[in-house]
């Protein structure tokens, strides 16, 4: 019972902490709790402006924290956006190391170094680059977060490339590019924490931006989106995502991002 009492008080205490930088569309600098397993499942749909229908697309992705500093996570995508049927469409691996932490009694400084590979069946169509599902590729780049109280504000910059070797030669789309973000997150429920059991209310904007590194083309997309946390272990997110500017061809400008995810605590301890 104690080691139970001491494990929740310890979980509080890092959603407390970190609740406004848990990012919809994004990776904080901070990291999972050590020895511990987080499962998500996510959905996302839009409109694919050339066909005339709607592409969804479900991830199922599981992540876990092997030390405080260090953390990996596998997943998956099934997808109709680029058939009618939903089929099984790719697979891919994230690394996050954390190699700096100022941390002080309202506030932190993260940064982290991250690394992530994806395989895809997706031939290359379109502009716009990414390893959720659409190419098969690698990236890799720095995250930096600082906290103040109920506000978090993250930045990200990676670079990008694409591996689908037989379609770029067939092509002349880019396949090498700069991804850039911001985002801010705030806490807005509860005002004052009391208990375990209160649910928290994060309100979240991003900004999201590719830069071709071969061609001249690029995007910039806005994401507000909504976040509940419930019994500091499982979040519940929705958000939106719009181009503000840009003149690549994309499969969509806009789409919706709904999902779902729990942490479980102390799993990998030994005992």
């Amino acid at each position: 019972m104690k080691y139970l009492y001491v494990s929740l008080l310890s979980l509080l205490f890092t959603q407390l902490a970190t609740a406004q930088e848990l990012y919809i569309f994004t990776e904080p600098a901070s990291n999972l709790p050590a020895k511990s397993v987080n499962a998500k499942w996510s959905t996302k749909w839009q409109n694919d402006e050339m066909m005339n229908r709607t592409g969804f697309r479900h991830s199922q992705d599981i992540g876990i924290g092997l030390h405080k500093n260090w953390m990996v996570m596998v997943g998956n995508t099934f997808s109709s956006m680029y058939q009618d049927a939903m089929k099984w469409e790719s697979a891919r691996l994230y690394t996050k190391y954390r190699f700096l932490s100022i941390d002080d009694s309202h506030s932190h400084f993260r940064m982290a170094a991250f690394a992530e590979g994806s395989y895809s069946k997706n031939p290359l169509r379109y502009d716009h680059l990414s390893l959720m599902g659409d190419q098969s590729g690698v990236r890799g780049g720095v995250v930096l977060t600082q906290l103040w109280n109920k506000l978090a504000v993250s930045s990200t910059l990676d670079y990008m490339q694409v591996l689908n070797e037989k379609d770029r030669n067939l092509t002349t789309l880019p396949y090498q590019a700069f991804n850039y973000s911001l985002s801010a997150g705030y806490l807005l429920f509860p005002r004052t924490y009391k208990s375990y059991d209160q649910t928290n209310l994060n309100l979240y904007v991003e900004v999201l931006g590719q830069s071709a590194l071969d061609q001249s083309k690029n995007f910039v997309d806005i994401a507000p989106a909504l976040q509940l946390i419930f019994k500091s272990s499982s979040k519940l997110n929705v958000g939106y995502r719009m181009q503000a500017s840009g003149n690549m061809n994309r499969m969509a400008q806009n789409s919706w991002l709904v999902s779902f995810e729990t942490l479980f605590l102390n799993v990998l301890r030994k005992k």
